[in-house]
C-alpha cells in the first residue's frame, strides 16, 4: 500500500479538503422578514383592515391592525368577531387575523363596537 494517501472525507467531520467555515447566522435566503408591518403611532394611524395571502399557501386572511387594546381585550374581541362571522382566526403580533376576506363585514362590526376603522390596501 501507498502511504501517500490522505483522508478527504470523514462521516464525523464532513469534508476535510476545505476548512470549515463559521456561520454567523442564517443565510440571506433563509432570513425571516417581518410578517406584518408595525404601526408606529396607532393613535395617528387608526385601525386598519387589510387582506393578506402571502405565505399562507394562497389562503386569504383579513388582518386588523392598530387596535388600542391589551392581550385579554384582544382575545375577547377576536372571539366575538369569529362568532359573528362564523370563521376562525388568531392573534399575531398584536394584530387580529380572521380567516377569509371579510373586510367589509369587519368594517361594519368594528363600527358597531365603537372602533373607527378604515380599509387599507387596494
Amino acid at each position: 500500500m501507498n502511504d501517500n494517501r490522505r483522508l478527504v472525507y470523514s462521516t464525523e467531520h464532513g469534508s476535510l479538503d476545505k476548512p470549515m467555515q463559521k456561520k454567523n447566522g442564517p443565510d440571506k435566503k433563509h432570513r425571516k422578514q417581518a410578517a406584518t408591518p408595525v404601526i408606529k403611532n396607532p393613535n395617528k394611524q387608526g385601525v386598519r383592515i387589510r387582506r393578506e395571502s402571502k405565505g399562507r399557501g394562497g389562503k386569504t386572511v383579513s388582518v386588523i391592525d392598530g387596535l388600542p387594546l391589551n392581550g385579554q381585550e384582544l382575545k375577547l374581541l377576536l372571539k366575538k368577531l369569529k362568532r359573528q362571522l362564523g370563521t376562525g382566526g388568531a392573534i399575531k403580533n398584536s394584530a387580529l387575523e380572521i380567516q377569509g376576506d371579510h373586510r367589509e363585514q369587519l368594517l361594519i362590526l368594528l363600527d358597531k363596537a365603537g372602533y373607527k376603522a378604515r380599509l387599507a390596501g387596494g
